[in-house]
């Protein structure tokens, strides 16, 4: 039985990707697959600095949720996209989930004050796994944990709202965004250990991580 063998179930995991669940025949509808694909798409544009391409997929991957009539499947789709936000350092509100709270489960909304660094006394319970311990103490060691290179990036970017982010959180997500070579969040850390040298006078490390972000900025 594969993955792919299956009826597609939606859920918030720790990058808040939708992902396909194992299950049996007949094959899942085709909005879900389609919805799978497109915000898929629209993640890694988002992270890769592609706002054209993000935009159009995502509105894909919202339609064709928004085709079933439930609103807890497009609430959680709209949480995948603010995790990319955090992921980023946008510490944007996430204005696209905030109509749909009212329907949406008890973890989602959880995940949403845990994205907005803002979590409850309790939320750390229902959040996915991987953030469990991220959220109760945020360290580097912690985060790594993690694995996963988009929940990695989600948790610095919690810990640096909440402003727990040290050195080490960030030279991890400074290696984890380049790893990906995802440019839109590589860059936003390479700017915050910038103004890190820069504050403590290290010139040396401040030219070196200039011509990094040049380097990023303008490829060719």
């Amino acid at each position: 039985m594969t993955t792919h063998a299956a009826a597609l179930r939606l859920v918030v995991v720790s990058t808040g990707l939708l992902v396909i669940a194992c299950s049996s025949t007949p094959p899942p509808p085709d909005w879900q697959m389609n919805a799978k694909s497109s915000l898929d798409r629209a993640t890694n544009a988002w992270l890769s600095g592609e706002d054209r391409v993000e935009a159009a997929e995502f509105a894909r991957a919202r339609g064709e949720l928004a085709r079933t009539g439930r609103p807890e499947l497009v609430a959680r789709a709209e949480l995948t996209r603010c995790a990319t936000r955090v992921a980023s350092l946008e510490f944007e509100a996430c204005v696209g989930f905030e109509p749909l709270a009212v329907d949406a489960s008890a973890e989602e909304r959880a995940y949403a004050r845990y994205l907005q660094g803002a979590a409850a006394e309790g939320d750390a319970a229902l959040l996915p796994d991987q953030h469990r311990a991220a959220a109760l103490a945020a360290s580097a060691q912690t985060i790594a944990g993690i694995g996963d290179p988009l929940g990695t990036l989600v948790a610095a970017g919690v810990a640096l709202r909440r402003g727990q982010a040290d050195p080490a959180i960030a030279a991890l997500a400074v290696e984890k965004a380049s790893q990906q070579g995802w440019r839109r969040p590589l860059l936003a850390w390479l700017t915050i250990q910038l103004r890190a040298a820069e504050g403590a006078g290290n010139a040396a490390a401040a030219d070196r991580l200039r011509r990094r972000i040049g380097l990023v900025t303008k490829p060719r």
